[in-house]
Formats: C-alpha cells, sequence, structure tokens
C-alpha cells in the first residue's frame, strides 16, 4: 500500500513537470536591449553636388578654328594664361590696312601743322618775298617823288602813279598771305586730326580682334570641363573651359523639406565620396535655401556648404554623399530606433515588467541614422523589447533575453 502512493506520487510530479515544460514552451522569447546613457550625434544624411569656390567661363568672343590648345583637363594655371589660339586669316589684312590710314592720317595732320603742302607752300614764299621787295621799291620810288614835289622838281601825275604802284604791291602782298594762311586753316586742322582719330580707333579694334584670337583664363585656378580640341571651328561666344579654384569647393547639398528645419549655418558637414572609399572631406552649412524645388520623386530644399579639398581630389560636378552634424546631446538616454512603435496615441515602446510586456509612451528628441534620444517615459537601463518575427502586444507573458 505505502508503495502504491509513491508510484501516484511519482506519477504526478512527471505529470506537473511536463505540463510546466510545455506551458514554458507556449511562452515567447524576445529580445530586449535597455535603455542606456551616452552622448549622441545627431547627423542628416543625404547626396549633393560638388560646385567650385569660385570660377568663371572662358568662350570663344569670335568665330574661328582652334589652332592650338595650350591647357588639359586639371591644369593649374595663372590669371592671364594663354589656353588655346584661334586662327583666322582675315584679321592680318585688316590690321595692315588700319596702319596705313593711320600713316596717311598722320602725314595729312603735319602737312596742315606747318602750313600746306610744301611745294605750292614754297612757291607762295617766294611770291611773297619778291612782292614785298616790289613794295619797298615801290615805297622809296613814291617817298622820292614827294620829296621832288615839294621842290617843284616832279609832276602830281607822276607822283599818282607811284603811289599807285605801291598800293598794287600792297594788294598783292595781302592775297598771297590770305593764300598761305587758307593752306592751313582752323577748320582743315580740326579735319584732319578727327580722321586721325578715327584711324587710330580703327586700328586699335582690328588689334583688339586679332588679341581676342588667343583666349586666356580670367582668374587663376584649375581647367575643367575643357570642351574644345585642334581643328574644331568656334562660333562667337561657343564655350571653351571653365576656370575654377578647387582647393575650396561649394557643395549644393540636397535636403528634404521635412528635414530643413534641422539644418541651419554652421552646422559641420561630412562629404564623402564613392570612387574614394575611407575619404572624407570636413566643412559647414554656408547657405540656407530659399525655395524648394523637385529632385525627382522628391521635394528638397538645396543647402549651400563650403568645404575644404586640399588635394583637389574632388571636381566640379561630382555626385557625392553628405552628413550634416544636426545637434550634440550629451549624457542623453539612448534607444535602438527599431524599438520605436507608433499608434494613434502616438510613439510608445514594450517594456519588462516581471516577465510581461508594458505599453509606455515615450517623447523622443534627436536622432542618428541608428539611434534616437528619449525625452521622457523612460529610466537609464530598463529593458525595451526589440523587433521580433513574433507578435507581441501590450500585456503578454514572454521570456526575455538580451543579445
Amino acid at each position: 500500500m505505502k508503495k502504491l502512493w509513491w508510484l501516484l506520487l511519482l506519477i504526478s510530479a512527471i505529470g506537473l513537470a511536463v505540463w510546466y515544460v510545455d506551458r514554458k514552451n507556449d511562452i515567447p522569447s524576445v529580445p530586449f536591449t535597455r535603455v542606456r546613457r551616452e552622448t549622441l550625434v545627431s547627423t542628416l544624411s543625404t547626396n549633393g553636388k560638388v560646385e567650385p569656390f569660385e570660377w568663371q567661363s572662358v568662350r570663344a568672343d569670335l568665330a574661328g578654328i582652334v589652332e592650338k590648345v595650350l591647357v588639359q583637363e586639371g591644369s593649374a594655371v595663372a590669371q592671364g594664361a594663354i589656353l588655346a589660339q584661334l586662327s583666322d586669316p582675315t584679321l592680318q589684312p585688316g590690321i595692315e590696312a588700319a596702319a596705313a590710314r593711320v600713316t596717311e592720317a598722320r602725314a595729312a595732320l603735319e602737312t596742315i601743322n606747318t602750313g600746306g603742302k610744301p611745294a605750292e607752300l614754297t612757291d607762295i614764299e617766294n611770291n611773297l618775298a619778291r612782292a614785298q621787295f616790289d613794295r619797298a621799291e615801290a615805297d622809296r620810288d613814291y617817298q622820292s617823288l614827294k620829296r621832288l614835289l615839294e621842290k617843284q622838281a616832279a609832276t602830281k601825275v607822276e607822283v599818282a602813279a607811284a603811289a599807285a604802284k605801291l598800293k598794287q604791291s600792297e594788294i598783292e602782298i595781302e592775297g598771297l598771305e590770305k593764300r598761305r594762311a587758307a593752306l592751313a586753316s582752323r577748320s582743315d586742322r580740326t579735319v584732319a586730326e578727327a580722321r586721325l582719330r578715327d584711324a587710330e580707333a580703327a586700328l586699335a579694334l582690328a588689334r583688339g580682334r586679332a588679341g581676342r584670337i588667343v583666349l586666356r583664363a580670367p582668374i587663376a585656378g584649375t581647367v575643367y570641363q575643357l570642351t574644345v580640341r585642334p581643328g574644331a571651328y568656334l562660333s562667337e561666344g561657343d564655350p571653351v573651359a571653365n576656370v575654377g579654384r578647387l582647393d575650396r569647393l561649394h557643395i549644393r547639398v540636397y535636403v528634404d523639406e521635412p528635414e530643413l528645419g534641422r539644418v541651419a549655418v554652421g552646422q559641420p558637414v561630412v562629404i564623402s565620396w564613392d570612387a574614394l572609399p575611407g575619404k572624407q572631406w570636413s566643412g559647414a552649412v554656408e547657405k540656407m535655401p530659399t525655395s524648394i524645388q523637385p529632385l525627382g520623386t522628391r521635394q528638397v530644399g538645396e543647402v549651400l556648404c563650403t568645404i575644404d579639398n586640399p588635394g583637389h581630389e574632388l571636381v566640379p560636378g561630382t555626385n557625392v554623399n553628405a552628413a550634416i552634424r544636426t545637434a550634440v546631446a550629451q549624457d542623453a538616454l539612448l534607444l535602438p530606433k527599431e524599438v520605436m512603435r507608433h499608434d494613434a496615441r502616438g510613439a510608445f515602446v514594450l517594456v519588462l515588467t516581471d516577465h510581461t510586456v508594458v505599453r509606455r509612451t515615450v517623447e523622443t528628441g534627436n536622432s542618428s541614422i541608428t539611434r534616437v534620444q528619449v525625452t521622457s517615459g523612460l529610466r537609464e537601463g530598463e529593458a525595451v523589447a526589440l523587433p521580433t518575427e513574433t507578435p507581441v502586444k501590450p500585456g503578454d507573458r514572454i521570456n526575455p533575453t538580451f543579445p
């Protein structure tokens, strides 16, 4: 009888153990993480495009054939350095013709300044000298006859004839002087000076056109987007190259409209390029956008950032990755982003309490790519449920695990 009792007791214990094991196997295992207090660096990750900090475009000032290209893509040039040279066979004859007109105009002005044409002026001067000599002789004869008339040694008719001869000489001299003055009048000099100025301006214009077949760097910098090759024909205004400073760059960073509130001037930015893994460039936000515009399926604002590019590895037009540091939270309560849940009442998490999960409403602050700051609703060290394939709802009894 005693053995039977012990047998029944053993069977009951085994049954109870089997029931407990089965019951325990019905409780799901849920991974948990603990709320930790750390420093959070909040970043906004997006993309952008490289632009030169300072640049100018070089274009053809006149049409012609590219004769020489003296630089290559990426060449460093000083201001005024020759980039390319065009050829135009019509320019040199134009310069020579303009120079000939300048020489002719100068000679004409010199002739006027010296009184007229040399041969004509010489003839007038000779006739004027002869007329002046004749007047002096006529004046002596007239004075002598006047004295003789007083002594009644000459007649009045002789005196009148001498006076008429003197008057004739004076009229001839006056006429010659007017002819000499007419050779170099003020109006003629003005016209000659104007013709010389026009000829000199035409020569300067012809030389200026010839100078424009040499294309020079407008600023010191690096040549990029060089589009011409020797033998190519360029129309007036066609692009040749861009010259820009590449030691500093602008990055036009595309920030989605809802995220713009996190960005401010002066925030640090880190740029990376997929073509150079591990390489980073640092800078800061310089200017906020003034408008929102579409970019594919996105609505973005273009945030202008400035970075240093001492090695010139980044070139204009490059598509890059950008991370703007929007905030730094010291000694913040942090959770992985994936633990956050949302319903009609707002954001919440599932907190472990005596092998049961309970709903806890939380408020969040700054965030990074993987973590979020909890500003209220949790304490340091509390266990919060991580996502699992097994559905879990508040009030469920669970078997907690900590990875």
